[in-house]
């Protein structure tokens, strides 16, 4: 997932569809990219299970899935009181110093 999630694209991907769905179409217009292209990251973020397909006729409609990022933030969340508690011990660790 996190591999997934690493890729600038691929994020701004799920930023779009976390409005609201589109077609492969749709998420290639504020691209500078082929179709394929594009296509190529939503199966990366379809494995890591971050977006989910469904056919509409001919196209196949992309949706955010919302339950992997959930576990990766509630996963983060213990580093983030790690990372704040040392970042205050360092600014106190600084403000000692003449």
């Amino acid at each position: 997932m996190f591999r997934a999630l690493a890729d600038p694209t691929r994020r701004a991907i799920l930023d779009r569809l976390r409005r609201r769905e589109h077609g492969v179409g749709a998420l290639c217009e504020p691209f500078a990219m082929t179709q394929p292209a594009i296509s190529q990251h939503l199966r990366v973020l379809s494995e890591a299970g971050l977006v989910r397909s469904r056919r509409q006729g001919r196209e196949r409609i992309y949706s955010i899935s919302p339950r992997p990022l959930r576990q990766a933030f509630d996963w983060l969340a213990h580093f983030e009181s790690f990372w704040t508690d040392r970042l205050d011990a360092l600014g106190d660790h600084l403000d000692d110093d003449p």
